[in-house]
């Protein structure tokens, strides 16, 4: 069993009106030098993007997004950025923006198998928990939902 590393992480996040500050959790990007680990996984999840921005344009965000998984590979296809060591390619792609696409300060965390460490992370900040997806499935958009405690009207 490997020793514990520690690693620096960011949550990706679409921004789609940036003047309102409000946000849809995309992503995560790990980095993790001790084991030469930078890596990023996007799920967009549109719908709830469609809740913030009806009319955003999910193509263009998609490319967007896509790229970043690119810059963390590294290489000539992630362009110039690409030919960058892994961390400065990490602290290029948590560097603030007031753009659609954003993340979250870096935080650091310790881990045995960073990749471990990037699903967890994908499970806890980005993806919808189950009872969440349940819950929409009942209550499709549009669907009116009563409430039986009358403090909800």
């Amino acid at each position: 069993m490997p020793s514990p590393c520690t690693y620096d992480y960011a949550i990706v996040r679409v921004v789609p009106n940036v003047e309102r500050e409000e946000f849809v959790n995309a992503g995560v990007i790990v980095c993790c030098l001790s084991r030469g680990f930078l890596k990023a996984r996007i799920e967009l999840d549109e719908a709830r993007l469609r809740l913030l921005s009806p009319d955003a344009d999910i193509a263009l965000i998609r490319t967007a997004l896509n790229a970043i998984p690119t810059i963390c590979a590294g290489g000539k296809q992630a362009g110039a950025i690409g030919q960058l060591s892994p961390r400065q390619r990490f602290d290029w792609l948590v560097a603030p923006r007031s753009t659609s696409i954003q993340t979250s300060v870096a935080h650091a965390g310790r881990t045995e198998d960073p990749e471990v460490a990037l699903e967890r992370l994908l499970d806890r900040m980005v993806r919808v928990p189950s009872s969440a997806a349940d819950a929409r499935k009942k209550f499709p958009s549009g669907q009116e939902i009563k409430f039986l405690d009358p403090n909800h009207g």
